[in-house]
């Protein structure tokens, strides 16, 4: 099993944590776009076809 880190998508998924500690609506939008991103770039699609 190998595992693939690239950048882009591990600083979405923290800067995505980071901006839930702050409670506004637009922050909590941009933080669960950038989670997503980060979760699919990370462990990639799978079997998901979009």
């Amino acid at each position: 099993m190998t595992l693939n880190l690239t950048l882009g998508p591990l600083v979405s998924l923290i800067a995505g944590i980071l901006i839930l500690v702050v409670p506004r609506l637009l922050n909590y939008i941009v933080a669960i776009y950038l989670i997503v991103i980060g979760l699919i770039g990370l462990f990639g699609t799978g079997n998901l076809r979009l």
